[in-house]
């Protein structure tokens, strides 16, 4: 049998003068005696050690030993040690493989024979590192300005772990960056202590049941992360996307870049969320480029076995849907975010709270945003760095579900069986995932905007939906949401991959002149390479074919249409401007404007009444992108318009978009708004959804509708939102009159975006 290469023994001393004593991070007799050879072997026998409680189990040591060292006279020099044990090398990296998941126990944390086996047989897997030392009388100092409140023995083992855990990372890779035993940290903290007590005394409850129940929230929030964990899941993701996706297409030097930032400021990742694999195939991604696993937010409703232990060891912190009236589960979730930002731990959570229905990016939500700027404010970092990513994919495996919740089905359950679907799912190939990084936000550059208090200021919404805004801008346009496009800008009726490919290719030239972002460039004016994309569609159900007469033709049903606008939607905000340039121009065709700023005020109405479905800069910037985007094709038109009229400018703009990109999205407001309109009684959201649903298959029957994507839940509550803005959901007496108004306006702006038919 071969033996792998001694250990490398190198060990950092201490001042020339002056006693030094080694303090020992060790789970196990073998690894103190392996500690003490080598201290002996670089220092003599003369020499001091004391065993601190180990940072793998959170156990062992004599605290009581180590203060009385500590604060005695002789101001002692301190120096960190740990056996660091390696896992085998595979393939040119040392990380935990799913052959290491059938043997007794975790390579990097070996027990009993197992340990002196590898002690024995391979040396090369054991590294014995120090890491840089301090006087006692620093520590001393250190600690009494900390505000902690648990001894000195404490807070000098958890510096021990923490100068360790670094010195160790340069043999491991930042892949390993977790913090340890996070609860203990957080109850250790006076102003939490202080925190805890003073809602004790305002809620009148005994304090040591208040301290109970905040440990408890704790723990019940806290992720707890294991390298080893960390390691069996990324290979387990791997298998898993490779089921029904090829590749994690990612540009290295944005991720490069962010790592570089990450070594200054807290990051915060906010990716949109489109799919359940969101966060897997972003956790693989930052694994395959050793960075730091985040600390990502995830619903309670995922807290279950074998599910919950998993993620949390992988990094998930569970939140509970709902605490608004639980103050004491809002300090502890305070104290937890700023516990990760002060200590520059990388998080993660979802500005939309839960996965897109729709394709398009969802309202954020402020929470968690809030206790961050409220960390930044109470000096816990100089800045946080905000990360917008979006994360796209050629097709996604959830639509059906997806288009079954829009149809006015409940959404299933997470469950053993709910998770075994998802899986058994992925066994057909979907095309590739695409992540992309935007430029990122500073939230000290924004902070003084901010009102304090607040939970939900003016400047907190600007900074979130500057976040949104900038997910949209990196969204990569997929082939396959390009045919999608085509495929309903027909109505679903019958095309060949001819017709579609001619549509495509006009689509592709639009997109081309305004340099939007691609996944890739294939050639769709090739009808092979439409045929390709359409039978993939085609192969999940999503499209219908029909070959008779030497040509196949591709329709879609009701169903379909709302599985394929998710493709559109997902980049509907690139044709956004272009569509409400037509529909405002064209307003001034039956009025005989020939202004431009009549056509300017006519777009910001339309803005406003698109405002809970899309997401727009501010007004001077919005008029600005859609004066640029009619000049691709019409330059200087604000001048030209008084000469030729609107009509003249829109016959110069090229092919229409308003019919097919907001037409659909105005089609369901209208359902809302008449419904509105027809409502007597109080207004109850699940009963009017469920008539709002009857009234679009009416207006389907009667082709009233552009097409069956309007008839969709998730559609009707952004109207609802809209509504609710404009209070016209509670009775008054004027309310009628409101609805009404409401009503034609969304019939008037529909018959602009239908012009294009």
């Amino acid at each position: 049998m071969t033996r792998d290469k001694e250990p490398n023994l190198s060990l950092l001393g201490g001042p020339d003068k002056g006693p030094v004593v080694y303090l020992l991070d060790v789970a196990t007799d073998l690894e103190v005696r392996l500690l003490e050879k080598w201290i002996r072997s670089q220092t003599g026998p003369q020499m001091e050690t004391i065993r601190v409680s180990s940072s793998r189990r959170g156990r062992g040591g004599d605290p009581v030993e180590l203060s009385s060292r500590i604060s005695a006279e002789d101001n002692v020099f301190l120096i960190p040690v740990r056996v660091v044990w390696m896992a085998p090398e595979k393939k040119g990296q040392r990380s935990v493989t799913w052959s290491d998941a059938f043997r007794p126990g975790d390579p990097r944390d070996p027990k009993g024979l197992r340990a002196h086996w590898i002690r024995t047989f391979r040396p090369g897997r054991l590294k014995l590192i120090a890491a840089r030392g301090a006087l006692s009388s620093d520590l001393t100092a250190d600690y009494e300005s900390s505000g902690e409140i648990d001894g000195i023995a404490a807070f000098v083992t958890r510096r021990v772990w923490r100068v360790l855990d670094q010195a160790e990372r340069k043999l491991l890779g930042n892949r390993y960056k977790i913090p340890r035993f996070v609860p203990e940290a957080i109850l250790s903290r006076r102003d939490f202590v202080e925190q805890v007590e003073s809602h004790a005394r305002e809620a009148e409850v005994d304090f040591d049941v208040a301290l109970t129940d905040a440990e408890r929230y704790l723990r019940e929030i806290a992720a707890t992360h294991s390298p080893y964990v960390i390691d069996l899941m990324a290979n387990a993701i791997h298998a898993l996307y490779r089921q029904g996706y090829g590749e994690i297409k990612y540009d290295k030097t944005q991720i490069a870049k962010v790592a570089e930032l990450g070594r200054s400021n807290p990051v915060i990742f906010l990716p949109s969320h489109r799919s359940n694999l969101d966060r897997l195939t972003f956790q693989f991604m930052l694994w395959e480029n050793d960075l730091p696993p985040n600390h990502t937010a995830g619903g309670i409703n995922l807290d279950f076995f074998p599910v919950g232990p998993l993620l949390r060891r992988t990094g998930v912190f569970f939140i509970r849907r709902s605490f608004r009236d639980n103050h004491l589960y809002k300090i502890v979730l305070r104290a937890y975010v700023d516990f990760l930002i002060e200590k520059r731990f990388p998080m993660e959570w979802y500005m939309e709270g839960g996965r897109s229905r729709s394709g398009k990016l969802g309202p954020p939500r402020f929470g968690l945003l809030h206790y961050v700027v409220d960390s930044l404010r109470s000096g816990k970092a100089d800045d946080v760095q905000l990360i917008p990513v979006s994360i796209v994919y050629d097709q996604i495996q959830d639509v059906p579900d997806y288009t079954r919740e829009a149809q006015g089905r409940g959404k299933e359950k997470e469950s053993i069986g709910w998770l075994f679907r998802a899986v058994r799912s992925l066994r057909r190939r979907y095309g590739d995932i695409h992540i992309r990084l935007a430029e990122p936000v500073s939230v000290a550059s924004v902070v003084g905007s901010i009102d304090e208090g607040e939970e939900v200021s003016i400047g907190l919404q600007k900074l979130a939906f500057e976040v949104m805004y900038r997910i949209a801008s990196v969204t990569p346009i997929t082939p396959t949401a390009v045919v999608s496009i085509a495929l309903l800008a027909a109505r679903g009726a019958a095309r060949t991959a001819d017709d579609l490919a001619e549509k495509s290719a006009r689509m592709m030239d639009f997109i081309t002149a305004r340099d939007l972002p691609l996944t890739d460039k294939p050639d769709l004016s090739d009808s092979e390479t439409v045929t390709a994309i359409l039978d993939s569609l085609s192969e999940h159900g999503n499209v219908s074919s029909h070959e008779a007469v030497g040509r196949v033709v591709y329709w879609l049903d009701d169903q379909q249409m709302i599985r394929l606008s998710y493709y559109r939607n997902v980049i509907v905000h690139f044709f956004l401007n272009r569509a409400i340039a037509e529909m405002a121009l064209t307003s001034l065709i039956d009025d005989g404007e020939r202004d431009a700023e009549v056509a300017q005020r006519r777009m910001l109405s339309l803005r406003d009444l698109l405002k809970y479905e899309f997401f727009f800069p501010d007004k001077e910037q919005f008029l600005g992108d859609v004066s640029n985007d009619i000049a691709y094709d019409v330059p200087n038109w604000a001048t030209i318009l008084p000469a030729t009229g609107a009509l003249g400018v829109i016959a110069k703009m090229g092919d229409p978009v308003a019919y097919w990109a907001v037409l659909p999205f105005l089609d369901a407001y209208q359902i809302v708004g008449d419904e509105l309109e027809a409502l007597t009684g109080s207004f109850g959201e699940k009963k009017f959804l469920k008539a709002c649903l009857a009234r679009a298959r009416m207006y389907r029957i009667e082709e009233r509708l552009f097409s069956g994507e309007s008839a969709s839940q998730v559609l009707f509550k952004s109207a609802l939102d809209l509504a609710r803005n404009r209070d016209l959901i509670e009775d008054d007496a004027e309310v009628g009159e409101r609805r009404s108004s409401f009503a034609a306006e969304v019939r008037e702006a529909r018959s602009l975006a239908a012009s294009g038919l």
